[in-house]
């Protein structure tokens, strides 16, 4: 479908009626766009964005409103996501909210709850293009020739990147590492980036892993080992910790506070998030269970 970017803008009753039928969908917009970028801050942007669109657009050229605004909403996020590609990305749970929006941990919760937090995690690894086909089609049954017309591809093309992004989330969801298991693993990287064991590294990363640090991301599992070096000498002094009900790594400093942490997210029994937080304040806002000497 076609996104007409030019129209008289709407004023008085025009506007205030147009407003009311786009609020009719507004909360299935903020679902898309929430399972779509994983803020809730970002999908009220999108879904912001939506609104501006549409209000400076000629609405009686819109035969099908909700199947418009879910072009409009699934090419922004899509604008969104490749922008997190082409920057170093912002450090995890540093949004940069709208003025007049506020961070919602609570909705982000409700979306981990619903989704679920391997999913979350799969998701993040997906190009842009997979991650929209599948959350378009398979999570909200937004058909192939629509997600095609997003895309700016053909039907067979959308079909492709879906079928692709859910070969991995499946994956995910048929693994349960257990608590054991995931220190076992954060151990065993820990002990590896110490002894510069580039093979051992590969063994308990995800081949699609992320890494993600003030200083910007970096992806897949030969990169991610290959810079191990930034580890080892964390990888002397660290301890394992619970770090926000993740399993992680603290390095204290000589008064026994926190100065440096690592958390780990584990998806098919592999590690496949790796968040390095060193700035003092995000170090101090974390939640650290250290295990008693």
């Amino acid at each position: 479908m076609s996104e007409p970017t030019s129209g008289p803008l709407r004023g008085g009753e025009d506007l205030a009626e147009l407003a009311r039928r786009f609020e009719a969908h507004r909360t299935r917009l903020r679902a898309v766009a929430h399972r779509m970028l994983g803020s809730a801050a970002e999908a009220e942007d999108a879904v912001q964005e939506a609104w501006f669109r549409l209000s400076r657009t000629d609405a009686t050229r819109v035969e099908n409103l909700a199947a418009w605004l879910t072009t409009v909403v699934g090419r922004v996020c899509l604008d969104m996501l490749r922008s997190r590609g082409t920057r170093a990305e912002d450090p995890l749970d540093t949004w940069r909210p709208a003025p007049s929006s506020e961070p919602d941990p609570a909705q982000d919760a409700l979306l981990a709850d619903s989704v679920g937090v391997a999913l979350l995690v799969v998701l993040d690894t997906l190009t842009p293009a997979e991650r929209l086909a599948f959350v378009l089609h398979d999570l909200f049954a937004v058909p192939f020739d629509e997600v095609a017309g997003v895309l700016g591809r053909q039907p067979a093309a959308a079909r492709q990147l879906a079928s692709r992004a859910r070969r991995r989330v499946r994956g995910a969801e048929a693994s349960d590492s257990g608590p054991g298991r995931q220190r076992a693993l954060v151990t065993a990287f820990l002990a590896a980036a110490r002894d510069g064991d580039f093979e051992g590294l590969l063994a308990v990363l995800d081949p699609d892993v992320v890494a993600r640090s003030e200083a910007g991301v970096a992806t897949g599992a030969r990169m991610v080992a290959s810079g191990a070096v930034t580890y080892a000498s964390f990888g002397d002094a660290a301890a394992f910790a619970v770090v926000d009900g993740l399993p992680g790594a603290v390095v204290l400093d000589s008064e026994g506070r926190p100065e440096r942490a690592l958390r780990f997210t584990v998806v098919r029994d592999r590690i496949a998030v790796v968040e390095i937080v060193t700035d003092p304040e995000r170090v101090a806002d974390l939640t650290i269970e250290t295990e008693p000497t």
